[in-house]
């Protein structure tokens, strides 16, 4: 499955031109997703803790927890490389660690 906001760091890291507006956005909405999938990952693990039973779901919402968070970085980081107008190794770090975590390249 591929990531939206990976997708357009990676675009970035290859030289696509984005307006600032496009990549604030992107941050925006990737942060959004990685706070939402961190809470989901919270009540997972509150439920796990409490059913032995829920620990594959809170398993599960912890990797996409750490997804969703490396997909914010990288918005965040090409976001502020755009702005600051120079490469970001940042960018380039949180998509392999995304790449990595997900096996989607």
């Amino acid at each position: 499955m591929k990531n939206e906001y990976i997708e357009v760091a990676k675009r970035w890291l290859e030289g696509e031109c984005f307006s600032a507006k496009v990549l604030e956005a992107n941050c925006a909405a990737a942060r959004d997703t990685s706070r939402a999938a961190h809470a989901a990952y919270v009540a997972a693990d509150k439920a796990a803790a409490a059913d032995a039973a829920a620990d594959a779901a809170a398993d599960a919402a912890a990797y996409d927890a750490d997804a969703a968070a490396y997909a914010a970085y990288a918005a965040a980081a090409v976001a502020a490389a755009d702005a600051a107008q120079t490469g970001s190794p940042a960018a380039a770090y949180w998509v392999k660690q995304y790449e990595e975590l997900t096996n989607d390249k």
